[in-house]
């Protein structure tokens, strides 16, 4: 009995032995990077380049994505080492190194002297199972440490006028006058690009005060509308907004302003009296973000906007930290570089795609106004720049040229434009360039409109072309080569490519088998493509230059430039744009500009000093 006791406490012993022997997490070399299962799911280190590595998380080998969009590089795994202990999991490349930590299950990373870059919070790697359309899809989230001293830049361009966005709240979506890329740069010397085509969130703000409506209407306004179906007359019914928001402590709190309807036309908040945000235009986003200082204890909010809003604010202690998360994803997906801003970017661009250089003209005056009605009048235009000496390279024929053809039937009213190829020719002959806008919607009843519907090409319940098909964005570049090419045209304005009101949403798409929600961020991507490479192939001997309203991660590589969309007119504005285009720089999109003096006018702008001091000094910056 004595002796099967013994051999009894040597067998549990032993097993205790071989128990904690086990590594919390065990790790694979594959010899393309690092795979350590984890009690949640597999993470993977996988080296891009000597500076750069991607991380991966999954819970199961989910494939949504129909494709590979940012990154264009096949990549050739650079050099890297692996060691590990009890505790760590070290990969060492030239000049970034990934550490794990077993105990804590978190990430951090250094440059190749030590130097801490960014290191994931304890237990900030989240990722819950949902269903999309019946889709196995999750909802991501990672935490990471950012220390007080840390300024931030990027995820696109915002008209919110916030350059440092460490703290801030944003909702990165596409509409007119904001362009979202989920990609960061850190004074700390790294850069962060999140792996999402759909909707993000930076540091997403879970408290939330509901604007309740006065009885009371606010101010009725009519203005001039431009919209898709054209010019009008809008009357507008303003109203007030209030709650009252009770915070637990004085402190810096993000504020975000979510007026509940697809597109904004007033940012008005005012906590206690102060007037925080004033911004009023015919299109704006529609949320805005800010941080404030506010004191603990109850704090009277009210908000002006239309009637038909649902304004919401959102709000969140700012804490020393940097949160991303995406509802809808395969994967728990971002990829780190090391570096200068400078090393960074050109690492950015060595894996997701060059930025060619545009003609040396695409750098001169671009002059655009609200669409010439007919080819005598942009030459006239043209012919007055010329003879009273003023510089101008590139002039530009805005919409609705197609007239009696329906919207963006790639085809010129004869009636307002009888010899397209021969206005071209007169401006080439002044030394000057022209661009014409096309669009990504064509209306059904079109030449081009009924054929593409009848093969099924467009996005379910819309007027826009659905480029995730390939079919259907191989015929539209077919009708787009034949239809304006021959005309000689030098540069392509690709208007409204977000699609316009961020209409993904809710919609089918790739020829009705994805729910919109899975690449509601990438329309525009997949519409620069399709007309870049189109170029390349078709037209060869020209440098492609493409001037368009929306961008995502990599469209750098497609011979584009954006511009901040029909922004309003005032200082504010002014400043607003600076800030927003720096914001979409950092995110490695080389060209971008606006509209000098503002989309919009006002109704005395040829009369009124203030304008012309304001039109003077905007026109300068440009």
């Amino acid at each position: 009995m004595s002796h099967c006791k013994t051999v009894l406490l040597i067998a549990c012993w032993l097993m205790l032995l071989s128990f904690t022997a086990i590594p919390q997490s065990q790790m694979q070399d594959t010899g393309k990077g690092v795979m350590i299962e984890t009690d949640g799911g597999i993470l993977r280190l996988i080296p891009q380049n000597e500076r750069t590595i991607r991380v991966t998380f999954k819970k199961s080998e989910t494939q949504l994505y129909p494709e590979e969009l940012i990154y264009s590089k096949q990549v050739t795994t650079p050099h890297y080492r692996v060691t590990e202990d009890d505790v760590l999991i070290r990969m060492e490349l030239e000049k970034i190194v990934a550490i794990f930590n077993r105990e804590k299950g978190t990430l951090c990373f250094t440059d190749q002297h030590g130097t801490l870059l960014l290191r994931e919070k304890a237990g900030g790697r989240i990722m819950r199972a949902d269903t999309l359309d019946n889709l196995l899809v999750y909802k991501v989230t990672q935490r990471f440490h950012s220390p007080p001293n840390e300024y931030l830049f990027g995820t696109g361009q915002f008209q919110d006028g916030q350059l440092n966005i460490r703290g801030l709240s944003r909702r990165l979506t596409q509409v007119n006058s904001q362009i979202a890329i989920p990609f960061i740069l850190s004074s700390k010397g790294y850069g962060l690009l999140w792996n999402n085509y759909g909707l993000t969130d930076l540091n997403p703000a879970e408290e939330v005060l509901p604007l309740q409506r006065n009885d009371e209407q606010g101010e009725r306004i009519t203005v001039d509308a431009t919209g898709t179906s054209g010019n009008r007359k809008e009357t507008r019914q303003m109203n007030r907004f209030s709650g009252t928001l009770t915070l637990p402590a004085a402190g810096s709190y993000a504020l975000m302003l979510d007026v509940g309807q697809s597109m904004a036309r007033k940012h008005h908040l005012v906590i206690d009296g102060d007037t925080l945000v004033n911004v009023n235009n015919i299109w704006l986003p529609p949320t805005t973000s800010l941080i404030a200082e506010l004191s603990a204890g109850t704090h009277q909010v009210i908000v002006e906007g239309e009637a038909q809003d649902r304004p919401q604010l959102f709000w969140r202690a700012v804490t020393n930290e940097t949160i991303l998360s995406s509802p809808v994803a395969e994967a728990l997906d971002y990829t780190i570089f090391s570096g200068s801003g400078d090393e960074v970017i050109a690492s950015y661009r060595d894996l997701t795609g060059a930025a060619p250089m545009l003609p040396h003209w695409a750098f001169g005056y671009i002059h655009c106004r609200e669409r010439y009605h007919t080819q005598e009048e942009l030459l006239e235009n043209a012919r007055t720049f010329r003879e009273r000496g003023l510089p101008v390279d590139v002039i530009v024929q805005d919409w609705q040229y197609w007239g009696k053809y329906g919207w963006n039937a790639m085809r010129f009213d004869e009636d307002r434009y009888p010899d397209p190829a021969e206005m071209v020719r007169q401006l080439h002959a002044m030394n000057m360039r022209m661009m014409i806008s096309v669009w990504s919607k064509i209306d059904k009843q079109s030449e081009v409109g009924k054929e593409m519907y009848d093969k099924g090409y467009y996005i379910d319940g819309s007027d826009w072309i659905d480029f995730f098909n390939p079919k259907a964005a191989a015929a539209y570049w077919e009708q787009f080569s034949a239809k304006m090419l021959p005309y000689g045209i030098d540069a392509w304005w690709l208007d409204a490519t977000e699609p316009e009101n961020d209409d993904l949403q809710h919609r089918k798409i790739l020829n009705g088998t994805l729910p919109g929600e899975l690449l509601r961020n990438v329309y525009p991507l997949y519409v620069n493509r399709t007309v870049y490479e189109g170029l390349r192939k078709d037209d060869p001997g020209r440098r492609a230059f493409i001037l368009t309203r929306s961008a995502f991660a990599g469209m750098q590589r497609y011979g584009t430039a954006t511009w901040s969309g029909d922004v309003g007119h005032d200082w504010e504005t002014m400043r607003r744009q600076i800030a927003a285009g720096l914001g979409q720089m950092s995110t490695g999109l080389p060209w971008w500009t606006y509209d000098a003096g503002g989309f919009f006018r006002p109704a005395d702008q040829y009369t009124n000093p203030d304008f012309h001091e304001l039109f003077i000094r905007w026109f300068q910056t440009a």
